[in-house]
């Protein structure tokens, strides 16, 4: 394989995951203080047109991606309210609010399907992009790109190795211990759903300013549900949640090359386009699968312990649950 088209192939990679990684992490974080938001999908599309449509109006991609945002962030403190001081089903809740937001989209934004407007600025950073091999895959894209490799290094170390992000996972995992040790649960629920959200309004100005650039009808083409996918699929950890979004930017990739390839000319089109989703659920059902419990029983016991929580991880204990402070 030629080094210039692998090192093009692993910067789209890098490139056209950016909004899944957004999304997953989002994802992750609010899962981890045991808020479900399941309206991924609606938030998406309706923050990717909305930031399309404030900065085609405004002239300002800055402007459209801070409307995004907030639009992310809205959807998940509805989510936050409806659970945490409602008592309601989270599941319920946010696949009503996924639908509300797929038909808000479209209908908002039928003034701005197939119009031109602006886009983040391609800013390759001086002397790293420079880098042979790593600079042009890592370092040679926008900002948005970068951010979204930054929330994957930031979220991680913010869990695992900070203070607060130990009462986080107390607060998903054990809620009721938490608050016996003074930690407020349900505001930290409101603030880490919240801050949640916001990345996953990110994810749908990175898709509709940088990555598919403009608005039209399905334009986010379920990568919500992905990334729900996704979040299970890495265990709950910012690592492994962002190794499954490349996997799935890299099946989307090997889609594009096969596509071009001319032995696969009778091949429709339409199978390009839907096998990353098709090949990522499989995937998913594959770990989750009797068939690697019985592989799993065959190793030491320490050993099969160890594989399974890397290839699967486990949900936070209190993911879903309401919990009253009293």
């Amino acid at each position: 394989m030629n080094v210039e088209f692998l090192i093009q192939t692993l910067a789209s990679i890098v490139s056209s995951s950016a909004p899944v990684v957004l999304a997953s992490i989002g994802e992750t974080i609010s899962e981890k203080s045991g808020v479900i938001n399941l309206s991924l999908d609606g938030s998406i599309a309706l923050s990717a047109m909305t930031g399309f449509a404030v900065a085609y109006t405004t002239d300002s991609a800055t402007l459209g991606v801070l409307a995004a945002m907030a639009v992310g962030a809205l959807i998940a403190l509805l989510i936050a309210f409806a659970s945490i001081t409602l008592r309601l089903e989270q599941v319920a809740v946010g696949f009503v609010l996924t639908m509300l937001g797929l038909e808000l989209a479209d209908f908002l934004g039928n003034p701005f399907v197939r119009q031109p407007g602006p886009s983040i600025p391609h800013w390759p950073i001086p002397l790293l992009s420079d880098i042979p091999f790593i600079g042009p895959v890592l370092f040679n894209h926008n900002i948005l790109i970068y951010i979204s490799l930054l929330s994957i290094v930031a979220t991680w170390w913010w869990m695992y190795k900070t203070q607060p992000g130990i009462k986080l996972q107390g607060v998903g995992e054990r809620p009721e211990s938490a608050f016996a040790r003074g930690v407020n649960v349900n505001r930290m629920r409101y603030v880490y759903t919240t801050l949640g959200g916001a990345l996953v309004g990110l994810a749908g100005a990175t898709y509709s300013l940088s990555i598919k650039l403009g608005w039209s009808h399905r334009h986010t083409a379920g990568i919500g549900w992905i990334a729900l996918a996704i979040v299970i699929f890495g265990g709950w950890n910012p690592l492994r949640v962002a190794a499954g979004s490349y996997f799935f930017g890299l099946l989307k990739a090997l889609g594009s090359i096969l596509q071009r390839n001319p032995a696969f000319a009778s091949v429709p089109t339409q199978i390009f386009s839907s096998a990353p989703f098709a090949l990522m659920i499989f995937t998913l059902l594959l770990l989750s699968s009797k068939g690697v419990d019985r592989l799993l029983d065959m190793l030491p016991p320490r050993l099969a312990r160890r594989i399974d929580r890397a290839i699967r991880g486990r949900a936070p204990g209190g993911l879903g649950r309401p919990f009253e402070q009293g």
